[in-house]
């Protein structure tokens, strides 16, 4: 693990090196933290943001995780609250997210899984499910709105009755004997 500070600013950034056994390369991982990008709830401790975010990509890359880890959201308040952001949100709308301050629609979804502790692959056919469409990818930005929408409303209002629905798009597993 290493780190670089710049103390005047509050800004640190760390680098997290994994290897998977003693014969494998490294997978590195950055991870920075700042007051700009970082939650209120965490002011103060942005060198433990940036190591765990370091941490954190260096592992989704040793491993192939494709889902991102809550730290990665920063501050969910919608305001944009650096000039970073606010000259960001003059840029055209990417693929997944707007350009008002809100979070992408893949991150709302992590946050929804991380938060209700869900299955993300049973939530994604799930999801698909929903939508009528053979991948997520191929829905439309309102289906996947109205989808969010629901999966937080299900999960607010019974999470046990979600999970079980979850589990009716498990792959069953074959047994030999």
């Amino acid at each position: 693990m290493r780190e670089f500070c710049d103390p005047a600013a509050g800004r640190w950034v760390f680098k997290a090196t994994i290897y998977k056994n003693s014969s494998s390369r490294g997978f590195a991982g950055y991870g920075d933290a700042d007051p700009s990008n970082t939650s209120l709830l965490v002011r103060g401790a942005e060198m433990r943001v940036a190591e765990t975010r370091a941490v954190n990509r260096a592992l989704r890359k040793a491993f192939g995780i494709g889902i991102c880890s809550l730290e990665e959201l920063g501050s969910l308040n919608g305001a944009p609250n650096s000039s970073k952001e606010q000259s960001e949100s003059v840029k055209p709308p990417q693929q997944n997210g707007l350009s008002n301050g809100q979070p992408k629609l893949r991150d709302r979804l992590c946050l929804l899984i991380r938060q209700h502790n869900l299955d993300p692959m049973l939530v994604k056919a799930y999801a698909a499910d929903f939508c009528g469409t053979a991948t997520l990818r191929d829905a439309s930005r309102e289906l996947v709105e109205s989808f969010i929408s629901h999966l937080s409303k299900s999960a607010q209002e019974n999470r046990d009755a979600l999970v079980c629905k979850l589990n009716a798009y498990s792959q069953p597993v074959e047994v030999k004997s």
